[in-house]
């Protein structure tokens, strides 16, 4: 269980670059002045997301395995898997996005996709507390 504990760890720090990345990417797209580099920044995006889906998956996936095997109970890990989900929405709507800019439909300012950019961070944050100090 400790492999795969350590592999659940592993995925989701890759994941978690992802999820940081992509949204900067959304930051310079906004403010991008010139086709070349809009389309250079779509591609970058696209590729960064085919990458990072799998992480993602792979990352959650470990984490229900653990959960399941260990039999972990309790309020914090109820309180992690919300917070979970809310990154896999975050991460489908960054999808979305991505889509947005590759089909010129963007509405949002490069200061939206800073804010933006700060969920995963918040997450991180509140979920790394949770995990280790387990305050309920």
């Amino acid at each position: 269980m400790l492999t795969l504990k350590a592999f659940h760890i592993i995925f989701v720090v890759s994941w978690f670059a992802g999820l940081f990345y992509l949204p900067r990417l959304f930051v310079n797209h906004a403010m991008a002045d010139d086709a070349a580099t809009r389309d250079r920044l779509a591609l970058m995006e696209l590729k960064l997301y085919r990458f990072m889906t799998p992480l993602g998956i792979l990352a959650v996936g470990l984490g229900f395995w653990l959960w399941f095997g260990y039999g972990f109970a309790g309020g914090w890990l109820h309180a992690k898997t919300t917070l979970v989900l809310g990154l896999i929405g975050y991460h489908l709507y960054c999808g979305k996005l991505m889509r947005d800019f590759t089909a010129g439909r963007n509405t949002r300012s490069h200061v939206w996709f800073r804010v933006f950019n700060e969920v995963p961070v918040l997450v991180l944050v509140v979920v790394t507390f949770l995990v280790v100090l387990k305050p309920f």
